[in-house]
């Protein structure tokens, strides 16, 4: 399988390189400066500006990986990079996985209240919550092979690859110690997990793990 992994250097972008190249897939690296990449990893690299990935970019790639880690003021480019990815992918079969965070989840029963609704939701996240929801309120509209998946609240940079996780649909999800919790590397794990099964083609899933340092 040919994957193609937009911001491979990003925090999330790092985790699912590694692990797609742990299972030996053929990755293409797209970033906006290949010197971040790490030295050790033997993949192609296109070093490109986000809405300058062109559709012979993607040739003969069987799934794109969007895990654009916009900075402050910069979120806009969710909104933004979906829909050139929209406009590149319509009409192809190509895999289309979007990873985001929590904010666009909800948190009620009757899905009236999104966790960046709360009144607790951190004011310096919610711009990147805001225009990750319009991304995906972007792909619901459109016929692209697509498959959006959200972040538990807590996102762990130092916990451990488990391979073991729980999936959710549009709620805020729980592990067994009732926290809403996935490792970066678990979540990579479940990203990468989806390009190879296809499994959630037009849907918005959550994933989350548990967390074995807290349980230790």
């Amino acid at each position: 399988m040919k994957i193609a992994i937009i911001g491979a250097t990003g925090r999330v972008g790092k985790h699912v390189l590694r692990e797609a190249l742990m299972r030996k897939h053929d990755v293409v690296a797209i970033v906006r400066n290949a010197a971040k990449l790490p030295t050790d990893v033997d993949v192609e690299v296109l070093e490109r500006q986000l809405l300058e990935i062109t559709a012979h970019d993607l040739l003969g790639v069987d799934t794109v990986i969007n895990a654009l880690g916009a900075g402050q003021g910069e979120e806009h480019l969710y909104v933004d990079l979906g829909k050139h990815l929209i406009q590149l992918l319509e009409g192809t079969p190509i895999h289309l996985i979007t990873v985001g965070g929590a904010g666009n989840l909800f948190v009620d029963k009757d899905k009236t209240r999104r966790l960046l609704e709360q009144e607790d939701f951190p004011e310096i996240y919610l711009p990147t919550a805001l225009n990750q929801l319009q991304n995906l309120k972007d792909l619901n509209r459109s016929s692209v092979n697509w498959t959006f998946i959200s972040s538990s609240e807590i996102l762990d940079p130092s916990g451990p690859r488990t391979g073991h996780y729980i999936k959710g649909k549009d709620h805020v999800l729980y592990n067994s110690q009732l926290n809403s919790y996935v490792s970066y590397a678990d979540f990579a794990v479940a990203v990468v997990d989806e390009a190879e099964n296809r499994q959630h083609l037009q849907e918005r899933i959550t994933i989350a793990s548990e967390n074995i340092t807290s349980a230790s």
